[in-house]
């Protein structure tokens, strides 16, 4: 199960007591296997917990250091434009490493931290949000209002009472009306604030807006999206209309698994996230003809971003300048590329004008079009 937590309460941070008992029931719990799983999470609560109020500046005068952002669709919660996500904690950095990323995040401006499962440390200044689709056994996965009731077995398992946005990870077609009805309980019982969904068509989300405000069920607040440059057809044709109006959407991939950090130059270095195991899907992708075609549209592109002086991966944040995008989730391996990736906020955004925008697009090719933009 993925977990994200969203620190939207600077002053609520977890003390040393706190850390303490947490320490002592994780290494009382008879689910050793279970417990490593936790390991970057309960970092993120000791991380968190180390930062007094005074040396943690709030939103707005982050705003002002970082031209950070807050906001999550018509929601109401503050959720930074940059996330950081759980993805290069798994194997590929050290434990101190990460916890070195997710306390520099925080003291950034970052409340976003889309990581593993969470202990219940601090509950009052974070926002968690939890994805449910995949069970066990084959007859425990989908979205049928049985499995997601018995979200409260996995409340029980992260300590918590409730968390704050459940989302649905992918669609199950076997069950539009249910699931609106079964997201509904759970908000009303208490065991979550806010649904939402990830990776869902705009036709999926549009009925399930629709069955919400027919039957006066409660509607999903956000969409979780795979959007950069090399895949943009979703997030700029299919669902404006829905960010607009509807839900916020939360990116991912901005590098499209590195692809965009230009390390890949038609080969995979060691220790990379297209070398490591499980990952062979990413180094055939990189090693195709069509990787090849990309890495030399990289190579344009690093030419733009030398004159706008910065680097691919903070060009690749050029995701943010579509204003229906409420933020977007980082992958970082060490402290030097989050700060570089925060930095993008006003060394990189500012200097997108009409023209850049129209250079990227050129060499990308790939620039998809409405029927608004066909009609006009």
């Amino acid at each position: 199960m993925q977990v994200s937590l969203v620190c939207t309460d600077h002053r609520g941070g977890v003390s040393r007591n706190t850390e303490d008992r947490l320490n002592r029931q994780n290494a009382n719990s008879p689910n050793t296997g279970t417990r490593s799983k936790f390991r970057a999470v309960a970092m993120v609560a000791r991380s968190l917990g180390q930062l007094s109020v005074q040396s943690v500046p709030s939103s707005s005068e982050q705003s002002m250091k970082t031209g950070m952002k807050y906001n999550l669709g018509k929601s109401g919660l503050r959720v930074s434009c940059l996330g950081l996500t759980w993805v290069t904690f798994g194997g590929q950095i050290t434990d101190e490493m990460a916890e070195q990323l997710m306390t520099l995040a925080y003291e950034n401006g970052i409340n976003l931290f889309d990581t593993a499962e969470v202990y219940a440390a601090g509950r009052s200044s974070l926002v968690i949000t939890t994805k449910i689709f995949w069970g066990g056994a084959e007859t425990e996965r989908g979205l049928s209002r049985k499995h997601i009731i018995e979200l409260k077995a996995s409340l029980e398992r992260l300590q918590l009472d409730y968390v704050d946005v459940v989302f649905a990870n992918r669609p199950d077609p076997n069950t539009p009306m249910e699931t609106v009805r079964a997201m509904t309980h759970v908000i009303n019982q208490g065991m979550a604030m806010y649904w939402g969904t990830s990776r869902w068509s705009p036709m999926e989300i549009m009925e399930a807006y629709s069955v919400a405000r027919q039957f006066n069920q409660i509607p999903p607040i956000c969409e979780q999206a795979e959007y950069h440059m090399f895949q943009r057809e979703k997030v700029e044709v299919q669902l404006p209309e829905l960010f607009h109006k509807i839900v916020g959407a939360m990116t991912w991939s901005p590098l499209a698994c590195g692809i965009i950090s230009g390390k890949y130059d038609g080969r995979v270095p060691p220790y990379s996230r297209a070398s490591l195991k499980g990952y062979q899907w990413l180094k055939d992708k990189i090693l195709s003809e069509e990787g090849r075609r990309q890495q030399a549209k990289l190579k344009e592109l690093q030419a733009i971003a030398e004159r706008l002086g910065c680097t691919l991966p903070q060009l690749a944040i050029w995701c943010l300048r579509n204003e229906g995008v409420s933020s977007v989730l980082l992958g970082a391996s060490n402290t030097d590329q989050l700060m570089e990736n925060i930095g993008a906020i006003q060394q990189v955004l500012p200097k997108l004008s009409s023209s850049i925008t129209h250079e990227v697009d050129s060499i990308l090719g790939n620039k998809p079009y409405s029927k608004k933009d066909y009609r006009s």
